[in-house]
């Protein structure tokens, strides 16, 4: 989701940039995804997650308590925050 998104991205110190980067899609995507104003294509959605997770990203299901993001484990300096704009 949009927020989840966010979410991880601030959980990685992550600006839209360097998400964008990491996912090798154009910030104007990562803006548009973000903003919940567009149904993202399938493909998008799945480069980006993919970054996300490659980070060190969970995403958590929808299991009663509501969607969510995670790390799985601690995040070195050579991730956290690389290429922050």
């Amino acid at each position: 989701s949009p927020a989840q998104c966010r979410a991880a991205r601030g959980l990685l110190d992550w600006s839209q940039q360097t998400l964008a980067e990491h996912a090798g899609v154009g910030v104007v995507t990562i803006r548009q995804l973000e903003g919940e104003n567009q149904q993202p294509r399938r493909a998008t959605l799945s480069v980006v997650r993919g970054a996300l997770e490659r980070a060190g990203v969970e995403f958590i299901d929808e299991n009663g308590g509501g969607l969510g993001v995670r790390l799985r484990e601690p995040v070195s300096g050579k991730i956290r925050g690389m290429n922050r704009s």
